[in-house]
């Protein structure tokens, strides 16, 4: 399996715009992200850096549900 891209903030919030989540505020350098399912909210702190680091960018993958794949495009 590849090695994770390095990826900004700018580029990850639109991924996850594009998977149905919305900037709902900023708080300091944390975007916050939101996304409304039938029974659940899923709210994903995204720092706003030129680069993301590696492990910070597993943690939103998971958080956010969605297939790591969508990241390495």
């Amino acid at each position: 399996m590849p090695k994770l891209r390095v990826l900004s903030a700018a580029q990850v919030c639109k991924i996850l715009e594009r998977h149905g989540f919305e900037a709902v505020r900023q708080t300091g350098s944390h975007i916050i992200m939101r996304r409304q399912l039938s029974e659940r909210r899923i709210t994903i702190p995204v720092p706003n850096h030129s680069e993301i680091a590696r492990g910070t960018l597993k943690s939103i993958i998971a958080q956010s549900e969605l297939p790591k794949s969508v990241f390495m495009r």
